[in-house]
């Protein structure tokens, strides 16, 4: 970590309903001003590979002066950039330019453009080595782009970036996408790692498809976050919740946290259109929100309240009994 400086389709989320109150004074990751963050969107071109990247880029409120660290997210099989927004809100508000990307050949093109009879086998053979790969390109492109706008003047993101301090984070096919970026490999020659990434974000992560996953992860040294529940399985794939726990404890030389929501499903990670509006914040999305948001304070803010909050009651606090929480001894260093 450098020293302290400073699938799926989804919905909105209405803040208000989940944000809690704490005795003044205390830390509460939950905790958000007033008023609403900025929304834009942008076209990445990867001249290199002749790609086109569209993001969604949430912005703190115009209230903020200042550069704020950056936290990527990247989608799941047939997602879009336009997913999940109750965490790139949430983010936002919480002083983070949150970059939602999306990944052509992977993203919701692919089970759009497909009758119904045929929508489940395109989502399988779009879930390869080569779209796993260039997913992973695609975040460095985003990055470079990134870098270039805060420095052009006259650009929206023009030193809006502090891109000294960023988080990764995706689920399902996002989350093979940040294990990659954070180190995942057993070939250190072959690594996609990308070493302007601080920490990460895995929901619904998953262990190396073969090999060893001691050796697989052996090189994953930034502070790590994984997420999953105890129904977690793959709507596409053979990935079972008991083999989405095989990822934590070869976190080794990260500092690393995990938590397993009882109940919880593939999809829960996310909102869905339900009925032609959008589906009921859960119990999920509140603790998702403060244990994500604590995890950046601590990691990308250098947060020390946010860290005690982690590796103390606060966690517990957002959680049932029976949940799992738990961390690894590099996390209470």
């Amino acid at each position: 970590m450098k020293a302290i400086r400073p699938f799926l389709l989804a919905g909105a989320v209405v803040l208000g309903a989940i944000v809690h109150a704490e005795p003044t004074g205390a830390y509460d990751p939950l905790k958000v001003k007033d008023g609403e963050p900025v929304s834009k969107t942008f076209d990445v071109k990867d001249t290199s590979r002749s790609r086109t990247l569209p993001i969604r880029v949430y912005l703190p409120g115009p209230e903020s002066k200042k550069p704020a660290p950056v936290v990527l997210f990247s989608h799941g099989l047939g997602g879009s950039r336009d997913n999940s927004p109750y965490l790139g809100n949430h983010w936002a508000k919480r002083g983070y330019v949150a970059v939602f990307i999306q990944h052509p050949g992977s993203d919701e093109a692919v089970w759009k453009e497909a009758a119904a009879v045929e929508r489940r086998s395109t989502l399988k053979r779009a879930a390869s080595l080569e779209n796993y790969l260039d997913r992973a390109k695609d975040v460095p492109a985003v990055i470079d782009a990134l870098t270039r706008w805060n420095g052009e003047k006259g650009h929206a993101l023009s030193g809006k970036l502090d891109l000294e301090h960023i988080g990764m984070s995706g689920h399902s096919f996002g989350a093979h996408t940040t294990q990659a970026l954070a180190g995942q490999g057993a070939r250190p020659r072959l690594s996609l790692a990308e070493p302007r990434i601080d920490a990460a974000v895995m929901m619904s992560p998953s262990p190396p498809a073969a090999g060893d996953p001691a050796r697989a992860f052996a090189n994953v040294k930034i502070p790590c976050l994984l997420m999953t529940g105890t129904h977690d399985d793959s709507p596409i794939g053979n990935t079972t919740p008991e083999s989405r726990l095989l990822v934590f404890p070869y976190l080794k030389q990260a500092p690393a946290w995990q938590v397993v929501f009882d109940q919880a499903t593939h999809m829960d990670f996310g909102q869905r259109p339900k009925a032609g509006a959008l589906a009921k914040p859960t119990r999920y999305h509140r603790a998702i929100l403060a244990l994500t948001t604590a995890f950046w304070d601590a990691e990308l803010k250098g947060d020390p309240a946010a860290k005690k909050w982690l590796n103390g009651s606060g966690s517990k606090s957002v959680l049932i009994k029976a949940d799992r929480w738990e961390s690894n001894a590099k996390a209470k260093e």
